[in-house]
This record gives structure tokens, C-alpha cells and sequence, in this order.
């Protein structure tokens, strides 16, 4: 299992200007989530889909344990924290042997992988001490991120406990907890921990281009069906981001058959949009983010001498 952990390249485009990242959610994995069931179609690599229509990209997918208890139970908030770092730290190292340290990122983000980037990113922007500052190259980098059904808000804590349940059903085999008030303490503590991180990245999104899908077909839990994230929570109207409904449940939203499958253009075709206009934003912030750092340590120095 662990062979699946860390970064991997998934296609390597010739000359590639930009780095899209898959990152997946709740017991997913680096491959399977972006993977149809029948066919085991893996659109991000597969020669006739993502790499025919963007030929100059590298684009790579990170894998870490996302098991029940890494989003919901006592100590979720210390584990999305540590994937958030292994992220954060697994690109910068893999940017660094690239030579590609500068290289735009656009972040593409299935059900809970969403709340990891986001914890990545708030992670990233605060890196800024001299030791450190390389971390903060993935803040500096990042143009754009696309989340495929990621809880961003609930009504309250109940309503996010509410989705947790649903996500846990939808997505884990086998009941992981022994009765349901262990489950119903571990959904309260993993739904703050989610409210907590939404808190704490709503402040950068204004860096970014956003763009929010939601599930348009409900989940069959066998006697019932439901929407696992409803749509207010994972495209919450908001200024300067995109939103779109793609007609999949929250299991196979993000897999797709063919180039002419339901909703893959216009995933697609936003992330062709971002890699054509994601260099040269990204190439004015690095000049500014340069500025800034070199002023920190400049203020520093100064402070030394008195």
C-alpha cells in the first residue's frame, strides 16, 4: 500500500509549463479515484484524453492514507495537517530535482482531497522565515484550484457531520467504527476540523482561480439515495469563482469514460484555460514574492544590528 503514497508522474509533456496535480479523497488513491470502474479508463494518462488535450503539462497525482480516521475521529485535524505537509513538501522536493521550482501548479481535487490542498496551501503561504522559505514556493506557485464535490461549508457542524456520515457510507466499504456514537463523536470532531481549515484558506482564495463542481446525480446507498455533498456546500457562490454541476454521483464524478463522456470538456476545457493563462500570472507573483522576501530578510538583518 504504501508504494501508492507521494507524488507520482502520471504524463510527462514535452517542454511542459505547467504541473496539474490530482489529489484524491476518503479511501481513494493516486490512480483508482481518477479510474472508471468497467473499463479502467485512467483519464489523466490515458494517450487519447487529458495529455491529448494538454500536451504541455506534467501532470502527477499524490497518494497518502485516506482512511476514515485521517478526516474524522479525535486526531483528524494533526493528520490532514501532516498530508498537508507531505504535500506541500513532496512538490517542492520533486520541483527542485525538475529544475522547475518557478513552474505554475494547477491543483485538481476530488471529495476531501479539497480540505488537504486547502490546509496545504494556508501551510505554504505562512512559510516565510528565512530556514523555510522554500516551502512557500507552492503558495507562490499555485494558479488554480478545481474541486470535484469537497464539502467548503455547512449550514452547521450538524450539517457537515451529516456529510461526513454520507461520505463514509458512500465511500468505505466496511464500517471502520464499532457503534454509532463512536461514529457520531468522530463526525463532530472531523466536521470543525473541516470548518476550521475552510476558516483559514478563505482568506487566500482571492490568489487563485477556483472552480467548484458539484454532483448532479444522488448516491444509491442501497434502501435510499442522496447527494453526498450538496451543492451549496461544494459550489458555494462566491465572487471571481466558477461553479458547474457535472451529471455523476460523488463516487464517479471524477472518473471519465472518453473525450465525449459528460461533463469531461468542461473540466478539461477549464484546465486548458489555466495552463494557457497560468504562466505569466504566475511568473509577476514570483517577482513580487521574491520582493517581499528579500525586504523580510533585509528587515531582519536591521533588526540585528540594534
Amino acid at each position: 500500500m504504501a508504494g501508492h503514497f507521494g507524488i507520482q508522474e502520471v504524463y510527462r509533456g514535452e517542454n511542459p509549463i505547467v504541473d496539474i496535480v490530482a489529489v484524491h479523497g476518503l479511501n481513494g488513491g493516486p490512480i483508482k479515484t481518477w479510474t472508471t470502474n468497467k473499463t479502467e479508463k485512467f483519464w489523466l494518462a490515458d494517450p487519447d484524453m487529458l495529455p491529448k488535450n494538454i500536451g504541455n503539462a506534467r501532470i502527477l497525482s499524490f497518494g497518502y492514507d485516506a482512511a476514515v480516521t485521517a478526516f474524522f475521529g479525535r486526531t483528524s485535524s494533526d493528520t490532514i495537517l501532516q498530508h498537508a505537509h507531505t504535500l506541500v513538501a513532496e512538490l517542492v522536493a520533486d520541483r527542485q530535482l525538475e529544475g522547475a521550482v518557478n513552474r505554475p501548479i494547477i491543483f485538481l481535487c476530488h471529495s476531501l482531497g479539497g480540505i488537504v490542498v486547502k490546509r496545504a496551501l494556508a501551510y505554504s503561504a505562512s512559510r516565510t522565515s528565512k530556514l523555510i522559505q522554500h516551502l512557500h514556493s507552492i503558495f507562490v506557485s499555485t494558479y488554480a484550484v478545481l474541486s470535484l464535490g469537497t464539502p467548503h461549508q455547512g449550514s452547521d457542524k450538524a450539517d457537515l457531520a451529516s456529510t461526513g456520515r454520507k461520505m463514509i457510507d458512500a465511500m468505505v466499504p466496511s464500517k471502520v467504527f464499532d457503534t454509532d456514537g463512536q461514529l457520531l463523536e468522530a463526525l463532530k470532531e472531523g466536521s470543525e476540523t473541516l470548518q476550521n481549515i475552510t476558516d483559514m484558506f478563505a482568506p487566500l482564495m482571492k490568489n487563485f482561480r477556483i472552480y467548484f463542481f458539484w454532483e448532479q446525480e444522488k448516491t444509491d446507498f442501497g434502501t435510499t439515495r442522496k447527494y453526498v455533498v450538496k451543492e451549496y456546500s461544494a459550489a458555494p457562490i462566491l465572487d471571481d469563482t466558477e461553479r458547474a454541476g457535472l451529471p455523476y454521483d460523488h463516487r464517479n464524478m471524477c472518473k471519465f469514460e472518453s473525450r465525449t463522456a459528460p461533463g469531461y470538456r468542461l473540466v478539461v476545457a477549464a484546465l486548458m484555460t489555466y495552463t494557457l493563462n497560468a504562466p505569466s500570472t504566475i511568473t509577476q507573483r514570483w517577482v513580487h514574492a521574491t520582493e517581499m522576501l528579500k525586504a523580510k530578510r533585509a528587515a531582519e538583518a536591521a533588526e540585528l544590528m540594534y
